[in-house]
């Protein structure tokens, strides 16, 4: 008897755990920017930029 399929999933396991990472080493080094320079606008830009470039590296390294 075949098994009926749902619809595919919005976001597979792999991009979802990449994404949850990427934005918890945005957080982090937003966060360490924050500390130590104190400007808000800084901390923000570093950490969208971290975690913008962490995808392709995570993307690479978690198969």
């Amino acid at each position: 008897m075949p098994t009926p399929q749902g619809p595919a999933p919005f976001l597979t396991i792999h991009t979802a755990v990449v994404l949850l990472i990427s934005v918890v080493i945005g957080l982090i080094v937003g966060g360490l920017t924050f500390l130590s320079s104190g400007a808000v606008a800084a901390a923000v830009l570093a950490g969208l930029t971290a975690a913008g470039v962490s995808v392709p590296g995570l993307r690479s390294l978690i198969g």
